[in-house]
């Protein structure tokens, strides 16, 4: 049976649907600024406070959702069990997205700067895509729309598939190190970005035993 807690109205679940939702904006933000400092040249010193503290909120109400998940397990017993290891999942891939942010931040204040390179149109519109995912992420959670949610699973899968093929081009390079291993390790964020964005969505979709999987279980969308 897929999870469909986020349709739930009665509490505590429709307010932790909310807030769930709330915490994969909180991620997008983070994402968003991150990306204005590696991309743009934007101030990391000024952009690097404002993501430390969402990714603080997004960590703090991850915490406290699994405690009231806990409570509300142990006070109604195994009836609502399911619904407990789905959102226990679905928060932890939420916070690990906010921490991939963190680590795009973390290689702009290495001095690392794309902005003004040859490439980095390329880099933009990649990012921008990954950051219209987050809110179409959003959506098919709210919604349980399953036909939306498999466009968007097939996207996340021509994506990473893309990450990969430029990741391995930039590792194998004749370029200089300091001109390749960032554009790689980059790639590598983005994938890792894009494939819990997927495994939030099948959250929406598919059977507990089947998360992070598609193809009943054939396809291990999870990085």
């Amino acid at each position: 049976m897929p999870l469909s807690f986020l349709k739930r109205t009665e509490s505590p679940f429709e307010r932790i649907s909310h807030e769930t939702i709330a915490m994969l904006g909180d991620a997008r933000h983070s994402f968003d600024l991150a990306s204005a400092v590696l991309l743009a040249g934007a101030d990391a010193s000024a952009i690097g406070a404002d993501i430390r503290a969402t990714d603080e909120r997004i960590n703090a109400t991850e915490q406290r959702l699994r405690s009231e998940l806990v409570v509300h397990v142990s006070v109604r017993g195994g009836e609502d069990i399911g619904l407990v290891l789905g959102y226990t999942l679905l928060l932890k891939k939420i916070e690990r997205i906010g921490d991939q942010a963190k680590n795009i931040l973390d290689l702009a204040e290495e001095g690392i700067s794309l902005a003004g390179a040859d490439d980095v149109a390329d880099f933009n519109a990649r990012r921008q895509e990954i950051s219209q995912m987050y809110v179409e992420a959003a959506d098919v959670l709210a919604t349980g729309d399953a036909e939306r949610a498999a466009a968007f699973l097939a996207r996340t899968k021509e994506m990473n598939a893309d990450c990969e093929r430029r990741l391995h081009g930039y590792m194998q390079s004749d370029e200089p190190g300091h001109w390749a291993v960032p554009r790689a390790i980059l790639h590598r964020y983005w994938k890792r970005i894009v494939a819990n964005l997927a495994g939030i969505v099948t959250s929406a979709i598919e059977p507990i035993q089947s998360l992070d999987y598609l193809d009943a279980g054939r396809t291990d969308i999870d990085d």
